[in-house]
């Protein structure tokens, strides 16, 4: 063989060593482009899409945030959304911030609960409205990671026959009901399975002027909501206890998207942001700390 052609049966080899290690480093390593949002299944955000204020949103240049009316406390405070107070419009506002998105960019839009995650296009960039994520419901939309992990609670009239419930066996001979469409009326239906139908209500406002007027002996709304019809709407009602949840999957509320909306990857980023430098939790300090205790129904 001549010494060129060696050289360059040489060069070829070393080019083509070259290539198949870049290959395989390159199948192995991590993309830092994709990420898949575990809420939704969803991959694709890239860091050039998730460019603070550069999002393919509904109004360009604006953030539209749906959520329902009445925007009920803890969660709203004066049913005013846009006015930054309660846990769920800082949580708003904080996503938007991460977003590149300050408050004058953000326009909230009155969603009724039962739509925000009904089938079909959505007019808001997402919701916030103490929805949880379930499997159920991302047949339709799709969600964020979740901002709050929370429990389902029971609310009774201090001289009701509910108001001493130690177990969920307790409260299958009680008049129970909920709000249409939430995961306090699966509660209901799946856990407790009550030897009379619950009473379903359009809203929780509903519910409460059932409970005050006794149509029923109980109610289950989550948690942080349950402390403050105690303490401020119906004092004369108790928590009662909560419903336990599972380790392995907590119930969790998650921003809600369209199904095929391309910001949700970039969304729950925002999300997950949040999270881990602790803003999450000093919100829920801020908003939520007074409805953490309460006895667990076994």
């Amino acid at each position: 063989m001549h010494l060129a052609n060696r050289s360059l049966v040489t060069t070829v080899t070393a080019a083509c060593s070259a290539v198949a290690l870049c290959a395989a480093l390159t199948g192995c390593a991590p993309q830092a482009e994709e990420k898949e949002t575990k809420a939704s299944g969803q991959t694709g955000a890239t860091a050039e899409a998730c460019a603070p204020g550069g999002l393919a949103t509904e109004v360009e240049g604006k953030l539209t945030v749906g959520t329902d009316k009445p925007a009920y406390a803890p969660w709203f405070s004066d049913d005013e959304p846009s006015n930054g107070k309660g846990f769920e419009s800082a949580v708003a506002y904080a996503v938007a911030k991460q977003l590149g998105y300050g408050r004058d960019a953000v326009v909230w839009q009155h969603v009724p609960f039962n739509s925000a995650f009904a089938p079909g296009a959505k007019k808001f960039d997402f919701d916030i409205n103490q929805v949880s994520i379930s499997e159920s419901r991302k047949k339709a939309v799709a969600f964020s990671s979740g901002y709050y992990d929370v429990r389902q609670a029971v609310v009774a009239l201090k001289s009701s026959k509910a108001a001493g419930a130690k177990s969920v066996a307790d409260l299958k001979d009680v008049k129970l009901g909920a709000q249409v469409g939430t995961t306090s009326l699966e509660f209901i239906n799946d856990l407790v399975k009550p030897a009379t139908k619950p009473a379903v209500y359009q809203r929780n406002d509903f519910a409460k002027s059932a409970l005050k007027t006794g149509q029923v002996d109980a109610i289950v709304v989550d948690l942080p909501t349950a402390f403050y019809i105690t303490g401020a709407e119906v004092p004369e009602a108790k928590v009662v206890g909560q419903f336990p949840n599972s380790a392995e999957k907590p119930e969790q509320f998650g921003l809600v998207l369209d199904k095929e909306s391309t910001l949700t990857s970039c969304v729950s980023g925002a999300v997950d942001a949040l999270r881990k430098d602790g803003t999450l939790a000093a919100l829920e300090k801020e908003w939520l700390s007074d409805a953490v205790d309460a006895p667990v129904l076994k």
